[in-house]
């Protein structure tokens, strides 16, 4: 078996990436019903007959969407649901129901009860110290909650603030150093950046990007050159640094 701080740096994007998720999901049923204007792509002349199945139709959606994934659509009445939005939620919320299930597979608990998907992220949270024990099964979890929460930000049309950090990264050497505010860390944005750690996302994974937390940006700071004066400042005041 692996020693467990293996699987530290996976766990630490385990947390980052649920953390994201958690925060961001619930903002995708605000997204499904944009208005009150009338399906979308419905001419204003639109025979009344037809403009009610539609409404009709939608409504449905906006159920099953409330039954079967917990989330209330604001207003669904008469609105058009998004149909892109919809299968987002029903892509992330079959993910987290499968991942957990499959977690608690793994390390031979019982199934879990059913839950919306935030419960189920926090569940799978509280599981982080025996996953730590399973280095693939720890990959795996951050690869699915990575891609999940990749699709919620890109449906939620979200474009992060990046701020160009100096110093070269500690493991390519090259001035690739960026600070995310909104994730309180700097990441390595250069694709060739490859570390000596075997259970690293960036051996078998081209979109891993390392990653320093804020409890880790001394350590960065020493070892690249950064200060940490500039990093918080890049934080705490990102439009006077953005790239």
């Amino acid at each position: 078996m692996a020693d467990r701080t293996d699987t530290t740096p996976v766990l630490r994007d385990i947390t980052l990436w649920t953390a994201s998720l958690v925060r961001q999901f619930p903002e995708l049923a605000e997204e499904l019903a944009p208005g009150r204007r009338g399906p979308a792509g419905t001419p204003a002349g639109t025979a009344p007959g037809v403009r009610d199945d539609l409404i009709r139709e939608e409504r449905r959606e906006a159920l099953l969407l409330e039954q079967r994934h917990g989330l209330a659509v604001p207003g669904h009445g008469a609105a058009p649901i998004r149909l892109h939005v919809s299968d987002a939620i029903r892509d992330i919320t079959d993910g987290v129901v499968e991942l957990e299930e499959a977690v608690c597979a793994r390390l031979t608990l019982p199934r879990p009860p059913r839950a919306g998907v935030i419960d189920r992220l926090r569940r799978l949270v509280t599981l982080l110290d025996r996953i730590a024990a399973h280095p693939d099964l720890a990959r795996h979890v951050r690869d699915e909650i990575r891609r999940m929460a990749r699709r919620c930000a890109r449906t939620l049309g979200d474009t992060e603030t990046i701020v160009r950090v100096s110093g070269r990264c500690p493991w390519c050497d090259s001035v690739s150093l960026r600070a995310f505010p909104d994730r309180r860390a700097v990441l390595c944005v250069n694709p060739a950046c490859v570390c000596t750690d075997e259970v690293c996302g960036c051996q078998d994974d081209p979109a891993y990007r390392h990653l320093w937390p804020e409890n880790r940006w001394e350590e960065l700071s020493e070892a690249s050159g950064t200060g940490t004066a500039e990093i918080e400042a890049a934080m705490d005041d990102p439009k006077e640094t953005a790239c």
